[in-house]
């Protein structure tokens, strides 16, 4: 399976060079990146053959037969959209679009072509989740209220590993993107009620700093979830499940019961590590020919929430 990743250089490229490094029959063949000299020499580094500024190039080589888009999110429907019309399998990252509109697009041209197309929802891989997600799948415990916290500081323009942002990240499409999808796929249910309220926009990123988001299931699963890039302190996201048969609390790989009782993750999955295990479905899904878990079309219940509260939050 010979891969491209676009975005490469980026924070969670690398993660995916490093993901995909333990993946056996993989080759990562060409990389993209946006100045050519400065990709090219990531590519002498990690030993890539091919490096270049511009997609479609990439797209063209005989050598690639999958594509990991790693790019702004701005970037991520078109160039979805642009993988598949080139023949090509495309795993995009996180959220597979800004828009509802284009999340559609995407999933039509991947019903049109039928082609493997992925979003990179992490949540429903990481062993923490999962371990959740088998005992539901079991019928020994079920969701009454997912209480979820996502805190960042993010008052400049920079990214997880700390360096110069070229785009502006966004707490609706991206980070509540997460738990609304995680939330849906965890009650095997898509939200009936759903309300969001934001805080006031910063003067320089026109974004959103603070947002609020409740969402409800048919069968009265409530979700509460809290959004900030004016939290100074411990960041990342933080679920706490409360269920009719237990409580437990998620911080990314680890789980903990309600009393901060380690929960032992060892025996459900390969690793420990998220982006690893999308990078291996992602491959399996295209070597066996079937649908990947997160594919776009699975996915995409998540864009019609988010577009369904950010109308909401518009009309305020």
């Amino acid at each position: 399976m010979k891969i491209c990743v676009a975005g490469a250089a980026g924070a969670f490229g690398m993660k995916h060079l490093d993901a995909l490094a333990k993946i056996d029959g993989v080759t990562v063949t060409s990389v993209v990146g946006r100045q050519q000299a400065a990709i090219e020499n990531f590519a002498k580094e990690r030993n890539i053959a091919h490096a270049t500024t511009d997609l479609a190039e990439s797209l063209a080589r005989g050598d690639v037969d999958a594509v990991i888009l790693s790019t702004p999110t701005q970037m991520h429907a078109a160039q979805a959209i642009q993988c598949m019309k080139a023949g090509k399998h495309v795993l995009v990252e996180i959220p597979m679009s800004d828009t509802l509109a284009d999340a559609r697009e995407i999933v039509q041209v991947q019903q049109d072509t039928g082609l493997v197309a992925m979003a990179g929802h992490v949540r429903r891989f990481n062993p923490s989740h999962q371990w959740i997600h088998n005992k539901i799948a079991k019928g020994e415990i079920s969701i009454q209220q997912m209480d979820v916290q996502t805190y960042f500081f993010r008052r400049k323009n920079i990214n997880a590993a700390g360096n110069a942002r070229s785009w502006t990240d966004h707490l609706l499409w991206h980070h509540a993107c997460h738990t609304v999808d995680l939330f849906q796929y965890q009650t095997g249910e898509k939200v009936s009620e759903v309300y969001g309220v934001q805080g006031p926009k910063h003067p320089e990123l026109g974004i959103a700093m603070d947002m609020s988001i409740i969402m409800k299931t048919p069968n009265g699963a409530i979700c509460t979830l809290s959004l900030s890039f004016n939290n100074d302190g411990p960041l990342g996201t933080f679920f706490r499940y409360i269920c009719d048969n237990g409580t437990w609390i998620a911080r990314y790989d680890d789980l903990v019961d309600g009393y901060e009782k380690p929960v032992d993750l060892s025996g459900v999955a390969v690793s420990n590590n998220g982006i690893e295990l999308i990078d291996r479905e992602f491959i399996a899904a295209i070597r066996e020919g079937r649908e990947p878990n997160s594919s776009v079309q699975q996915c995409l219940p998540a864009m019609e929430t988010l577009d369904q509260i950010e109308q909401m939050m518009s009309h305020k």
